[in-house]
C-alpha cells in the first residue's frame, strides 16, 4: 500500500471497510479477503482511514469519522480486497510507501520509554486485571524479536499467593549465605518485593540456542549473547507496557541461586535458563530522582 498527501494508493489493491450498511466505494471484484484486526479507536483514527475521505461520500475526515461514529462496526476489522481498476478519484499510482504509524509516531513511544521507572515501594493493588496483565505478556511474548526467529524467550508469570511464594522461597535460599549481621537490610528487601502485586520471571530455553549452535556452526558462540539480547528486549518491553497501564515495577536477579527451587516449585523443564524477575503492583509512591550524563558523551553520528 501508498500514500500519499492523504490518499490511499495501491497496485491491484483496495482498501474496503465493512460497516453494518454498505459504502459506495466497496471493491467490485472482491476475492481471497486478507483480513487484519483493527480496534474501532485505531479504525475511525489512523492515516488509512482518513485517507478514505476523498471518496465522493465522504468529502473531509470529519464526515468520516461522523459515519463511523453513526454506523457501528459490524467486524471491527480492515480488508484489502483485488481490485482490477482503482478509481482515479480516490487513488494514484504515485510510489511513495505509506509506514505502519500509530498515533503520535515515535514520539508516543518515547514518551512512554521516558515514563518507564523503577519503583521499588509497591502495593497488591492492581490497576488493571490479572487477564489484561497476561494479554500483554502473550502479546510482547509473541512479537518480541529474536535471532533468525529462534523464539528462546520464556515467561512465567505469578500472581498473589504464588508471587509470595517465589519471594519466600528467595528469602529462605538468601538466609542460609547472608551473614547475620547483614540480614536485617536483605529482609526489609524480600519484604518489599513480597509486598508487590506480582512476578514476571524470565528465562531462556537453552535448547532453542544449543539448536541454533548446530543448524548455524558458523555463529555458534552468538547464539547465547543474541539469546539474552531478546530477553533483555522483552524484559524492557513489558516493563514499559505495564508502566503505561499505571502499574509499578523493578527488576530483579536472584537466578541463579534460587533456579532448581523455582523449577522444582512450578513443574518447569529442565532446560529453562532464569534471567531475570519484574516484580510488579500499584505503586505506593513515586519513583526517585533519575540523572543523565552527557548524551555527547554517548553518542556519534556520520554523514548526516
Amino acid at each position: 500500500m501508498y500514500m500519499y498527501q492523504g490518499h490511499i494508493h495501491c497496485s491491484h489493491r483496495l482498501l474496503h471497510l465493512t460497516f453494518t450498511r454498505p459504502l459506495a466505494f466497496s471493491s467490485t471484484h472482491p476475492s481471497e479477503l486478507l483480513v487484519l484486526p483493527i480496534s474501532m479507536q485505531r479504525l475511525a483514527y489512523s492515516p488509512a482511514i482518513r485517507a478514505l475521505s476523498s471518496s465522493s461520500s465522504l468529502r473531509t475526515a470529519s464526515s468520516l469519522q461522523r459515519f463511523v461514529a453513526a454506523a457501528p462496526l459490524q467486524a471491527t476489522t480492515t480488508r484489502l480486497l483485488p481490485s482490477r481498476r482503482p478509481s482515479s478519484r480516490s487513488f494514484t499510482t504515485t510510489p511513495t510507501i505509506m509506514s505502519s504509524t500509530v498515533a503520535g509516531g515515535a514520539n508516543a513511544l518515547l514518551d512512554l520509554i521516558k515514563n518507564r521507572r523503577s519503583h521499588y515501594a509497591l502495593n497488591k493493588d492492581l490497576t488493571i486485571s490479572p487477564e489484561r496483565v497476561q494479554e500483554i505478556v502473550k502479546e510482547a511474548l509473541q512479537h518480541v524479536p529474536s535471532s533468525f526467529n529462534s523464539q528462546s524467550n520464556r515467561v512465567v508469570v505469578l500472581f498473589g499467593a504464588e508471587h509470595d511464594k517465589f519471594w519466600d522461597i528467595t528469602t529462605e535460599v538468601l538466609k542460609g549465605m547472608v551473614p547475620e549481621d547483614k540480614w536485617e537490610a536483605t529482609a526489609g528487601r524480600m519484604a518489599m518485593f513480597k509486598g508487590g502485586a506480582g512476578t514476571i520471571l524470565f528465562f531462556e530455553d537453552v535448547t532453542v540456542v544449543e539448536g541454533m549452535q548446530a543448524k548455524f556452526a558458523l555463529y555458534a558462540d552468538r547464539f547465547p549473547v543474541w539469546a539474552t539480547q531478546s530477553t533483555g528486549m522483552l524484559q524492557h518491553t513489558l516493563w514499559v507496557a505495564l508502566e503505561a497501564e499505571g502499574l509499578g515495577a523493578n527488576l530483579q536477579h536472584y537466578n541463579p541461586i534460587v533456579d532448581a527451587k523455582v523449577a522444582d516449585e512450578w513443574k518447569l523443564p529442565a532446560t529453562w535458563k532464569l534471567n531475570a524477575q519484574l516484580v510488579f503492583g500499584g505503586k505506593s509512591a513515586e519513583a526517585g530522582e533519575k540523572a543523565f550524563g552527557p548524551i555527547e558523551e554517548k553518542l556519534k553520528v556520520f554523514g548526516a
